[in-house]
């Protein structure tokens, strides 16, 4: 990660002026999310990392081509990674004989649209728990993502289970809120499934 960081760097003009988006903030807003997006698509962290590295250093040397305003530059970083996890994919099945064992069958895409729309959803969902106040932030990830019971978070921070149970409430309130209802009910089913 260390060469895609250093080739992120914020370039002006003579007046001062960006020339182009800043990469750094490019990169620290889409690197997670894109790295699930391909991990979604290719089930393999270190792949799908080394893919979204791959990406930003190909949007890198083709910036030039690419319109600088950041819907342009996050389409093109999302298609460089689908193309790259399709064609990580479809090696990974030739490696395996997939193609021996099935003849000439046509490969099959994997549901790339729900791939990035649940890449977006689980970053809102991420920003929107980390925009909480200290105390909901806390209890809600060890709640929600960290899979703890009521009674184990106030152990841990010593506070009453009731006092866990109004903040998590109060959380659940503030996220109703600050997410749109079909990630709130997202949310929800991911919590839902966490449990089991």
């Amino acid at each position: 990660m260390s060469i895609v960081k250093e080739i992120f760097t914020y370039k002006s003009n003579a007046d001062g002026l960006p020339e182009q988006v800043d990469l750094d903030v490019l990169f620290k807003e889409y690197y997670d999310r894109l790295v699930y997006f391909s991990l979604q698509l290719i089930k393999d962290k270190d792949q799908a990392e080394d893919i979204v590295q791959d990406s930003f250093i190909k949007y890198w040397h083709q910036r030039e081509t690419v319109i600088q305003n950041k819907i342009a530059i996050k389409n093109f970083l999302y298609s460089t990674v689908r193309n790259a996890s399709l064609n990580t994919i479809r090696h990974n099945k030739v490696v395996d004989g997939y193609i021996q064992q099935q003849g000439n069958a046509e490969l099959e895409e994997p549901p790339v649209i729900e791939a990035i729309i649940t890449a977006e959803a689980i970053a809102e969902i991420h920003s929107a728990v980390h925009a909480l106040p200290a105390n909901y932030k806390v209890i809600s990830i060890m709640g929600y993502f960290d899979g703890k019971k009521n009674h184990e978070i106030a152990d841990e921070l010593n506070m009453s289970i009731n006092t866990v149970k109004k903040q998590k409430q109060r959380a659940l309130q503030l996220l109703r809120v600050k997410l749109t209802p079909e990630v709130f009910t997202c949310f929800v089913l991911l919590t839902i499934a966490a449990l089991k």
